[in-house]
């Protein structure tokens, strides 16, 4: 009894061995489940707010969560593109923004404005159909992930006349035709409050028949003192009509890595901006004295700068009486004439500029002749050289 006990006994011990080495030579669940890798979600025809950054450390492309992760200089995205199917976006670029698709060059901003762009025909000829990574990258400041969107497809009018009409968009001014008419209204209003309260020294110094002649006005303004309420408030005028003119013809001074990087003011704060550069050309036209100044001690004609700098003064004034003028003509036929537009507002700004040296040579040239190599090298070191520059950096950048 007790040895059939034992055998069954050893019988179900080795049952259990078995069992027991069966299950433990079984792979375990999670085993295969270790090298699952998901796939990547299939990419939308167009742009998602998602947008990726590349983890440097595990080198791979991750999500990136704006509370989470610090802004960085190039973001990611996949997007299926289809060769011969338009996939146009509208975005706001500052200067040197780049565009890459499949870490290809395809675009890159020359000036800060708004673009639209198709992606289909940014590919390479012959490129396959399906996803393509969409990469934007700026040198030096974090891009507007907000401002990149889908562009609006335009919708055909239907034949119908209701539909017709129904479908017909509302013309659209410029995005500031309203802050820019209420600053020429501004503009108005001070220029006939000045004229009302110094009648004699608003006609000194604007008079046509005077300019280009020699009179007793001419003499007379030449030797007054500078520094009055009068000019003064002239000159803040002159900077509001000019600064006003500068960023409805879009040059874009901030383009200076100094003034940028000492005021950051974003392309739709109209107001600010002129505001800004109305500041600047009041510094500027101010500072010019001090300039002038030292400039005269080291060439030793410190007896011509208040004659110069009066004269300045004079001609910037007279000629920024025009530029109200040139804004009505902006707004009038922006919309249909732009490229005249752009080349008359550019023309009037180069003409002031050049014919204030002109007139500032001209009346050094009565008191000290220009054919001194002396006195050219001064008039060269204090108006030619700043004038070249201030085309650049006006007319010339746009």
């Amino acid at each position: 009894m007790t040895v059939s006990v034992l055998r069954v006994r050893q019988g179900i011990y080795r049952q259990l061995v078995w069992l027991i080495s069966f299950l433990w030579l079984l792979p375990l669940p999670g085993a295969f489940a270790a090298e699952y890798r998901p796939l990547p979600p299939t990419p939308k025809r167009g742009l998602s707010a998602d947008w990726l950054i590349h983890d440097a450390a595990r080198n791979r492309l991750v999500l990136y969560l704006p509370d989470y992760h610090a802004p960085a200089l190039a973001y990611y995205q996949w997007v299926s593109i289809q060769p011969g199917r338009p996939l146009a976006i509208t975005f706001a670029a500052p200067k040197g923004l780049s565009l890459f698709l499949n870490n290809r060059l395809v675009f890159t901003a020359a000036t800060s404005a708004p673009y639209t762009l198709d992606l289909t025909k940014l590919l390479p000829a012959g490129s396959a159909p399906g996803p393509h990574l969409l990469c934007i990258w700026h040198p030096e400041i974090a891009p507007n992930l907000a401002s990149f969107v889908n562009a609006v497809p335009v919708v055909k009018a239907s034949r119908s006349p209701v539909a017709s009409v129904a479908a017909m968009p509302l013309p659209r001014g410029h995005q500031g035709q309203n802050v820019f008419l209420s600053f020429l209204l501004l503009i108005g209003l001070f220029y006939g409050s000045i004229r009302s309260a110094y009648q004699s020294g608003f006609a000194r110094i604007y008079h046509f028949e005077g300019l280009w002649g020699k009179t007793s006005n001419d003499q007379d303004f030449l030797t007054k003192p500078t520094v009055t309420w009068l000019n003064l408030l002239l000159v803040v005028v002159f900077s509001l009509s000019f600064a006003l003119l500068l960023v409805a013809i879009h040059t874009n001074i901030q383009s200076i890595i100094i003034l940028r990087r000492l005021f950051d003011v974003p392309e739709s704060a109209i107001i600010v901006r002129v505001l800004l550069y109305a500041a600047l050309i009041v510094a500027f036209v101010l500072g010019k004295y001090l300039f002038l100044e030292v400039m005269g001690y080291i060439f030793d004609v410190t007896q011509l700068v208040m004659v110069q700098y009066r004269e300045f003064m004079r001609t910037i004034l007279f000629m920024g009486l025009f530029l109200p003028g040139v804004m009505l003509l902006y707004l009038g036929l922006n919309q249909t004439l732009p490229e005249t537009v752009l080349w008359v507002s550019n023309g009037v700004v180069s003409l002031m500029l050049i014919g204030t040296v002109v007139r500032i040579a001209r009346t050094l040239h009565r008191r000290a002749s220009l054919l001194n190599l002396h006195l050219f090298s001064y008039l060269c070191a204090t108006e030619v050289i700043p004038l070249i520059v201030l085309l650049k950096l006006i007319v010339f950048t746009y």
